[in-house]
């Protein structure tokens, strides 16, 4: 997802995401561990996701 869209979010919409976010790197990681996963990168996407959400997630609090 893009910057953009965690911005028009809100901050229960944030933490849901993030959940969701969570989970789905849990399942790529059992599923690589398997050796099912078909791309590897979405590992990578997925935690850049999470970081993307906390940093709003954080920026919002300092702003508070």
């Amino acid at each position: 997802m893009k910057v953009n869209e965690f911005h028009n979010m809100t901050d229960v919409e944030l933490d849901q995401k993030l959940k969701d976010l969570k989970s789905e790197l849990f399942n790529l990681r059992f599923r690589h561990a398997s050796g099912q996963l078909e791309n590897p990168l979405s590992i990578r996407t997925c935690k850049r996701d999470i970081a993307r959400v906390n940093t709003e997630i954080r920026t919002r609090a300092n702003k508070a």
